[in-house]
């Protein structure tokens, strides 16, 4: 059986055609603006249609980063995009024809990698995502855990700091102001204005304006001010863990997100980090601590993949 996976992004959508074994078929790429729900419906719908045709395809699963509601129909939020109470789903489906099943991206993210990544033959799994912000997914006992309302699993806005960072969520000191992609680039950027002598390399290669990719690869060059900023995101994301095993127990954490293509730079810190501060340490099994297997095809995966399962 082939379903499409569709994997919707702050500036782009990916998309997939799956089959039985998690295996992607064909994939294209298509840029999108976020900011704007009825474009957005649209691509996604060109993007089926094109990936669709001479093929029989049975469903349609869709990745969006927000609150989806407990009929996987609708988004009722989305802290880093335009949506609000968007019916994504009805406009979907009513495109294309086929059904529909609208899941959080980091669900499908989760999904994808404890069917056929890193969490094979994993009971219980939680799966994090370090991208802009911070994204969430759990696996208990082989099913999808969403919540009463499908909203469970926002790890990103566990509040973690009082009085802290304020977050686009609307409330403030949540833990992806800390331990996300944007958390780097903030803490790197404070150091590089309040020490430059400690940011040579970074502000040499960044040119006036510091972002990720300058961050990783002054890192990797031994630049003082983001290495740094490396180990305070590793802090915070082995604090996290610590936390969230303390209050679900799961055997397996995997960690994923476009942040993820530098763990070399944070992993190993925040495993330490973790067995640190993890409640009970030393006298309970420590969970793995794996990076994710499939990469960006993740959430096209396990879009396509609960498509299947509807």
């Amino acid at each position: 059986m082939l379903t499409i996976g569709v994997d919707i992004g702050g500036t782009k959508v990916a998309a997939g055609v799956v089959d039985d074994d998690g295996e992607i078929v064909e994939h294209t790429l298509r840029p999108t603006a976020a900011d704007r729900p009825e474009v957005v419906a649209e691509t996604v719908a060109d993007v089926v249609r094109e990936l669709a045709e001479g093929r029989q395809i049975e469903a349609v699963g869709v990745g969006a980063a927000g609150f989806v509601d407990e009929t996987r129909s609708m988004v009722r939020f989305a802290p880093n995009l335009a949506w609000r109470e968007e019916p994504l789903q009805k406009k979907i489906s009513g495109l294309v024809g086929l059904p529909v099943v609208i899941e959080n991206d980091a669900n499908a993210m989760a999904w994808g990698e404890t069917r056929f990544g890193a969490g094979r033959g994993q009971p219980h799994v939680v799966c994090i995502t370090l991208g802009t912000g911070i994204g969430g997914g759990l696996v208990f006992d082989g099913a999808l855990y969403r919540g009463r309302w499908g909203m469970g699993a926002e790890l990103g806005h566990m509040q973690v700091l009082p009085g802290g960072r304020p977050c686009g969520c609307g409330n403030i000191g949540c833990w992806e102001q800390y331990a996300s992609g944007q958390a780097l680039v903030k803490e790197a950027r404070e150091i590089a204005e309040a020490e430059p002598e400690r940011a040579g390399i970074l502000l040499g290669l960044a040119d006036g304006k510091i972002e990720g990719e300058e961050v990783t690869e002054a890192a990797r060059l031994g630049d003082e001010a983001s290495l740094a900023a490396f180990r305070n995101l590793a802090d915070w994301l082995g604090q996290g863990m610590a936390d969230l095993a303390a209050l679900l127990d799961p055997g397996c954490f995997i960690v994923g997100g476009g942040v993820s293509r530098a763990a070399d730079l944070f992993i190993d810190r925040a495993r330490d980090t973790f067995a640190e501060r993890l409640t009970g340490h030393g006298h309970r099994p420590l969970a793995d601590i794996k990076l994710a297997e499939l990469g960006a095809s993740a959430g096209v995966v396990g879009a396509a993949d609960l498509a299947r399962r509807r």
